[in-house]
């Protein structure tokens, strides 16, 4: 696909259509904007084939049984941290890992049900792993904000 492909005022406005309802159809997007299903379907096309867009589920934790949401801060000795992220990344309860700058080498975050399985997430699960140094756990109290948009989106002006 073209790599100048940018995305338009039409384009955003589909896209917050998605955002609103990704399950809604090409009509009743078109609906919504005044313009054809046609053009929405060709539109959403040209934007996932440039890897511009992708419609995604998104499930709530606390809606299957995930009470604590909990960020780690690890710090890496005596092997890659990529090595480790690997390893962490595979954990089920593990659902983000990323590489980071500054006093720890690892941030990742896990969702479990109740202290006893965060207990044997800590102590048993993550402590296996080859390589962490120390962690730092931080229990999540309250989430003012969730917001699971990929990126901010914005037309570019075409001038």
């Amino acid at each position: 696909m073209n790599g100048n492909f940018e995305i338009d005022d039409i384009d955003v406005s589909i896209i917050a259509e998605l955002r609103e309802d990704g399950r809604a159809s090409n009509q009743q997007i078109a609906s919504k904007l005044g313009l054809t299903a046609a053009t929405v379907s060709a539109r959403i096309k040209r934007m996932e084939d440039a890897d511009k867009l992708r419609v995604v589920a998104v499930s709530d934790f606390s809606a299957h049984g995930y009470n604590l949401l909990i960020q780690v801060a690890v710090e890496v000795d005596g092997r890659a941290s990529s090595e480790v992220a690997a390893d962490l990344a595979k954990l089920p309860e593990v659902f983000a890992v990323h590489q980071v700058t500054g006093r720890y080498d690892i941030d990742m975050l896990i969702a479990v049900r109740d202290y006893d399985e965060l207990k044997h997430v800590m102590l048993e699960r993550l402590a296996g792993i080859r390589g962490i140094r120390s962690m730092l756990p931080a229990i999540a109290t309250a989430i003012p904000k969730y917001k699971f948009d990929v990126a901010p989106i914005e037309a570019r002006d075409a001038s």
